[in-house]
């Protein structure tokens, strides 16, 4: 099995590669989404980069495009998806202010009309609604150098940035209201934080499609929330838990000829049942 997957590695490298570079940069991003119990935004998100790739399908059939062939190129679609995920992302963390509508209900709006909009822009036009029933499934088939190098570079900064304000996410994470006491501007960073989380999205979902990307997002957080007790050891605890699911999926999935996407969400679903055993183990043991 192991031998059949290296065998494969010259064709399917970038492949690979982009795949677990974009599980380990969401597993990271992802801790702090499960931290604050934003799970539900993380859907959100990751539906309105499907809209904004909806949106751009539509542009490009829509003009003439001899003038501006530009609008046929993958990297429009994907600064489409970056563009709307980014901007659903700071309109859901402004929400919830006294006297106007809850996270919850913005976050929900977003959802639904991002999900039903994506399908009616591209509904009479064949290759776009397989394109969009392709993000929706999920494919990593398809990487390219670039994609590996792009994702890499944002794991860096990421680490970068996360580690030279570790205290400051933490304290963020855990209790916003002592954040803002201790002089803090709470909104700047969530501004800040809800941007990241956006940019990070729109460009893995161009890649990998929604299934993955979402459940790359919220599936190892989750396991390392119920693993370990604290939120700073789930910063180390998500990523290595989404990193050996996406190994371990993709060896399979090319073993017994499955999508790789569909395999590694499957793992990291099986992943999280077992770390609720840990949890129900963990309190037995100290009821007794």
């Amino acid at each position: 099995m192991i031998h059949d997957f290296l065998a494969s590695w010259a064709l399917f490298h970038n492949t690979y590669l982009a795949g677990w570079l974009i599980g380990l940069l969401l597993a990271f991003v992802g801790v702090l989404v499960v931290a604050r119990d934003q799970i539900f935004l993380g859907a959100a998100i990751t539906q309105v980069s499907t809209l904004g790739i909806a949106l751009g399908m539509w542009i490009s059939s829509a003009v003439t495009v001899g003038a501006f062939p530009w609008l046929q190129a993958d990297g429009f679609l994907a600064l489409m998806a970056v563009l709307f995920s980014v901007t659903a992302a700071l309109v859901t963390a402004r929400g919830g202010r006294t006297g106007g509508e809850s996270h919850e209900g913005i976050t929900g709006w977003v959802f639904l009309i991002s999900a039903s909009l994506s399908i009616l822009l591209v509904a009479h036009s064949p290759h776009g609604l397989q394109e969009i029933h392709r993000l929706l499934s999920s494919s990593l088939i398809g990487a390219t150098r670039v994609d590996v190098w792009a994702f890499g570079a944002l794991l860096g900064l990421t680490l970068v940035f996360s580690g030279t304000t570790k205290r400051r996410l933490l304290l963020l994470a855990l209790d916003p209201a002592m954040a803002e006491a201790v002089g803090m501007r709470a909104s700047r960073w969530d501004a800040l934080l809800a941007a990241w989380l956006g940019l990070t999205v729109g460009l893995a979902l161009r890649s990998s499609g929604m299934l993955y990307t979402f459940g790359c997002l919220v599936l190892p957080a989750l396991c390392a929330k119920h693993v370990v007790r604290e939120v700073r050891s789930m910063f180390l605890v998500a990523p290595l838990v989404a990193l050996s699911a996406g190994v371990a999926g993709f060896v399979l999935a090319h073993h017994y000829d499955f999508p790789p996407a569909q395999m590694t969400i499957a793992l990291l679903g099986f992943a999280l049942l077992l770390a609720w055993g840990v949890r129900w183990l963990r309190h037995r043991m100290s009821a007794a």
